[in-house]
């Protein structure tokens, strides 16, 4: 409250809210993204400008929590729609048309005299680029007749595979293999009572090992002995970890199995997976899956280091290497490094990781209670860090995050990794200004905690559509509550968000400095009004919807 002499005090004022965070939470209480994106269309027929507000489509509610919601809906729209088919999400290609062949055949003809004319070296330059010029046109045409991918691999070479013995680890059990069906259905069971055909699922948790004992609140008991080298290491590689997993689970099934998971930490902040498996599977042959997988990452040694402190590696601006700083001498690049690992004959990868012992299977059958709680809990952090995930509470968390951290900021996380300087290695693509230790990749930040994959796995043939096919099956729902043809001429904005005028325009980014360009808090405060007004539309377009179907129900 103001003071007897009507002004306030300092306190007082630094009690009072922001407008601009009020403004903020105002915009995320009723579902408007508060980090909008400014961009400029123009009519190129009229020349009319104006300025619209795209929402910025974060994933991380600690970010934009509108856009971070509506994008673990649509997630878990995906995951329900995907994970208890009874028929093939996807049909087979069709036929080509004669058109598409007549497009591809063109294009054959233009590349055999364009690669005549390079090798016979007779041609000009110009010839060449109409050439080019020609084939890029027709490559156009044929993506426009309705045709997929490309008619002809890329030209630009190509690094030489390096091949290594398959033979499995003498440490890990073999794996059972079925006569692979060209399905991603799983087995049908029938109720010998009712006769009622069904598809149970599975839902599928499966962690790491352990790296030593651990509290309840998922601190070690000895930090002292607790393995944070493996622990971070096993982070680094965990999606290599995963995917190989599914490709013994494909073998071992027998069909195409599809999946949707998701990536979260345990409260020891070692990463776990969740998964929704289409099909079922024996429990007993999933836990042998789980044991019989392993990933081999075969780089260089990098357990004792070669250069620290400050005697790093120099670079030599004129040759572009990595020298050593006492002696000049240049250090292996990545391919030496490699070359000289593959004619060791007694070399070991440089990493082996596995799941541990720990394996959760249990069947889902669609439309259950079971099946919906899944879905949830596979959605439940998706809008969160890795790091989030579980709240830090103690002084012994912070201890334990802290010295994982430490752990992985020397780990290599990948072949450009500017860590391998110090374990005496040039990185792949080695350039100026880099210095182990600093190593910007996500692997090595705190919010990440080792893991860089992607927090949602998805499987090609999971429901046949990606996010941008549901966001577009939810647009077309409100355009059918809303009574819009979306294939009108000319169409006004859906609540001034969703431009749906057809037309030629010109776009481009609008700084917030633009004098167009309105302050953030004003255009956050417009967004609000406009949503409310587009949600009242859309209820007044149910109601007599909604009224009709009660009727016909009574």
């Amino acid at each position: 409250m103001p003071t007897v002499t009507g002004k306030t005090t300092r306190a007082e004022r630094m009690a009072q809210p922001l407008a601009r965070e009020v403004a903020e939470q105002i915009a995320a209480d009723k579902g408007v993204c508060i980090r909008p994106v400014s961009l400029r269309r123009t009519d190129i027929a009229t020349g009319h400008t104006e300025v619209i507000d795209v929402p910025c489509g974060s994933t991380l509610a600690s970010r934009c929590p509108a856009c971070a919601k509506r994008k673990r809906s649509m997630r878990r729209s995906q995951c329900e729609e995907g994970w208890h088919l009874t028929e093939e999400p996807e049909p087979a290609p069709d036929d080509p048309t004669e058109v598409q062949q007549d497009w591809v055949a063109k294009r054959a003809v233009v590349t055999a005299e364009r690669d005549r004319l390079s090798d016979e070296g007779g041609a000009s330059a110009e010839e060449l680029a109409a050439l080019d010029a020609a084939i890029a046109d027709l490559d156009e045409e044929i993506t426009a007749s309705g045709l997929r991918g490309s008619v002809a691999p890329s030209s630009a070479p190509s690094r030489p595979r390096r091949a290594r013995s398959t033979r499995r680890r003498q440490d890990a059990p073999d794996l059972p293999k079925r006569q692979r069906k060209n399905t991603t259905l799983g087995r049908a069971f029938t109720d010998p009572a009712s006769g009622k055909v069904f598809r149970p699922s599975m839902f599928l948790t499966l962690t790491l090992d352990s790296y030593g004992r651990v509290r309840s609140d998922g601190t070690p008991v000895d930090p002292a002995t607790y393995d944070y080298r493996r622990a971070a290491r096993d982070a680094l590689h965990f999606s290599k970890l995963v995917d190989r997993f599914v490709q013994n689970l494909r073998r071992v099934a027998g069909f195409d199995v599809q999946y949707f998971a998701s990536v979260e930490p345990q409260r020891r902040l070692a990463p776990h997976v969740h998964m929704a498996v289409r099909g079922t599977l024996p429990r007993a042959e999933v836990r042998q899956v789980a044991a019989a997988t392993y990933h081999q990452v075969w780089w260089p040694c990098a357990d004792e280091p070669v250069y620290e402190g400050a005697r790093l590696p120099v670079f030599d601006e004129a040759t572009g290497d990595y020298c050593d700083p006492a002696t000049g001498e240049v250090l292996p690049t990545w391919d030496e490094a490699l070359d000289r690992l593959d004619e060791d004959p007694g070399a070991e990868p440089h990493h082996v990781v596995r799941f541990g012992s720990q394996v959760d299977a249990k069947g889902v059958v669609a439309g259950s209670e079971d099946a919906d709680r899944c879905v949830r809990y596979l959605a439940k952090y998706l809008t969160k860090d890795i790091a989030e995930c579980h709240t830090v509470e103690t002084p012994a968390q912070e201890a334990h995050v802290d010295r994982l951290v430490e752990a992985l900021r020397f780990e290599p996380c990948s072949p450009r990794c500017a860590n391998w300087l110090r374990y005496g290695v040039q990185p792949d693509g080695a350039k100026a200004g880099m210095v182990p230790g600093f190593c910007r990749s996500k692997a090595h930040r705190r919010e990440h905690l080792g893991y860089a994959g992607r927090r949602v796995l998805v499987s090609r043939k999971w429901s046949n559509k990606t996010l941008a096919d549901h966001k577009a099956d939810r647009l077309a729902w409100v355009l059918e509550q809303l009574g819009v043809d979306p294939d009108a001429p000319d169409i006004e904005k859906v609540g001034g968000v969703v431009p749906l005028v057809n037309g030629s325009f010109a776009w481009e980014l609008a700084r917030p400095t633009d004098p167009d360009v309105p302050p953030r808090e004003h255009r956050l405060l417009r967004a609000v009004g406009e949503t409310l007004k587009r949600r009242a539309r859309l209820d007044a377009a149910r109601s007599p919807n909604l009224s009709a179907t009660e009727g016909s129900a009574a």
